[in-house]
């Protein structure tokens, strides 16, 4: 599965308002779909950047020898997933925005997984 067709499926999880897939060690998108007014994917890809850089840092100084799968941000309205991946050495994150009220968190998760295992880059 190539970028665009993991950003489709990202985009198929019911409830999907945005998707992006991230580089975090640059901050540089690979990918974006949807999004729109009320989501910059930009702005949410850089700043979610931070949001990684800062808990790899504290499982660092926690001297925690374990990897995060996934990080989970819940709103009033939305849920913002951010799921890691490593790709040759590349550090990524898919990052997936859902409208709350139309999303299964179990179901979107395992979609994520599913991506994660078949996108190639």
């Amino acid at each position: 599965m190539n970028i665009e067709t993991a950003l489709k499926e990202a985009m198929s999880v019911d409830g999907a308002i945005g998707a992006a897939l991230v580089d975090y060690e640059s901050g540089m998108s690979l990918g974006m779909s949807g999004g729109g007014q009320g989501l910059d994917l930009e702005v949410a890809s850089a700043g979610n950047t931070e949001v990684i850089r800062a808990k790899v840092r504290t499982l660092e100084a926690l001297r925690i020898d374990d990897s995060i799968e996934d990080i989970l941000i819940t709103l009033g309205s939305q849920y913002h997933l951010i799921r890691l991946l490593e790709r040759g050495g590349s550090r990524l994150f898919l990052y997936l925005a859902l409208d709350r009220s139309r999303a299964n968190l179990a179901l979107a998760r395992h979609s994520l997984r599913a991506i994660d295992k078949e996108l190639s880059l």
